[in-house]
């Protein structure tokens, strides 16, 4: 037996609701509202490698992070960076959350905390699935007088770059 549909008068699959030809629609990913003490930032997405980052959130002079079971006081000044990031990739990658360095004003460079990301409960090594979302927190301990200027991310390993030697650099101003 052979079926044919001619159209849908309903606005279904094909019709205007859809979208026009070659226009793609948009997944219905919720806002989220800043922290009080963030400042929203509005940087381009950048990729590295398979992998691309949107940074979202900076916040800076933080003196202590309090977790569930821990206060931690910092040597400076916590520094967070909330992101984005999605494997655009067709495999999927072995991602170090905290591999990423932030690189102060004066071109001092600081690996992320681990103490801090324990105590927050952030990821550290991750199976980023192919084409999966993850959002989370970098946390940082600057000096006190410090001012971050960039992001240095890492995406995973590609065919290209097998051991992940170089990063992107993505500037924090823009906000």
């Amino acid at each position: 037996m052979l079926l044919l549909v001619a159209g849908c008068e309903s606005g279904e699959v094909g019709g205007e609701e859809a979208g026009q030809a070659g226009e793609s629609e948009a997944y219905p990913v919720p806002v989220g509202t800043a922290r009080p003490d963030e400042v929203v930032l509005r940087v381009p997405t950048t990729a590295d490698g398979d992998t691309a980052f949107t940074l979202v959130g900076l916040t800076t002079g933080m003196p202590t992070l309090i977790g569930s079971h821990a206060e931690f006081h910092a040597k400076g000044q916590f520094v967070r960076v909330r992101m984005s990031v999605v494997n655009n990739g067709r495999s999927s990658v072995s991602f170090a959350a905290r591999r990423h360095v932030l690189v102060d004003g004066g071109g001092g460079e600081h690996e992320a905390d681990e103490q801090a990301m324990l105590v927050k409960r952030q990821p550290d090594v991750v199976d980023l699935g192919a084409n999966v979302r993850l959002e989370y927190d970098a946390y940082y301990d600057i000096p006190a007088g410090a001012e971050p200027r960039a992001l240095r991310v890492y995406g995973g390993p590609t065919l290209t770059d097998l051991k992940d030697a170089t990063g992107t650099e993505i500037p924090l101003t823009g906000s």
